[in-house]
Parts: C-alpha cells; structure tokens; sequence
C-alpha cells in the first residue's frame, strides 16, 4: 500500500506542524505549497516507506540479538524418535 500524500499551504502547515511529523511517523508525505505551488516535502527518513520499514526491522533485529545475548540457554535431553511421534 503507498504511503498517503497530504498537500497542504505553508501558512496550515506551520500551524499543524506537531500533526504533520505525527502523520509523517506513520508513513505519510507531505507537500507543502505557497500560493498554490509546491515548494517543500516533509517524509520519512530515508525517503521511502520502504526505506524506513528496513530501518526499522535493522533496529528491531539488534534489539533482539541483544537480547538474545542475555539469555541463558535450555539443555533439553536429546529425544526419541518414538518419543517425538508418540500420540497421546
């Protein structure tokens, strides 16, 4: 699904600014015009929703690695080839 676009005039969007970078956090980009011409773009960082979706699972895979260090691991004694299809 593409990111929504919002076109809106300088003049709003200095008065809306905390709401635009909210919309903005969410994916949106924004087009900003004076007297009807489009002058700025507000986006993501990185430029494309796609861009900040693998930012954001890059940070999410090392928060999990990290983790991931901190747990102890399990010993499991070693199982059956019965015991793993046993029904019952």
């Amino acid at each position: 699904m593409p990111a929504p676009t919002i076109t809106i005039p300088a003049a709003e969007a200095n008065r809306s600014f905390s709401k635009l970078l909210r919309a903005v956090r969410e994916g949106a980009r924004v087009t900003i015009t004076s007297h009807g011409e489009p002058v700025a773009e507000l986006g993501p960082v990185g430029g494309s929703h796609a861009d900040v979706e693998m930012l954001r699972r890059r940070k999410t895979r090392r928060e999990l690695l990290e983790h991931l260090r901190t747990v102890e691991p399990l010993t499991i004694e070693p199982w059956t080839r019965d015991e793993i299809y046993e029904h019952g």
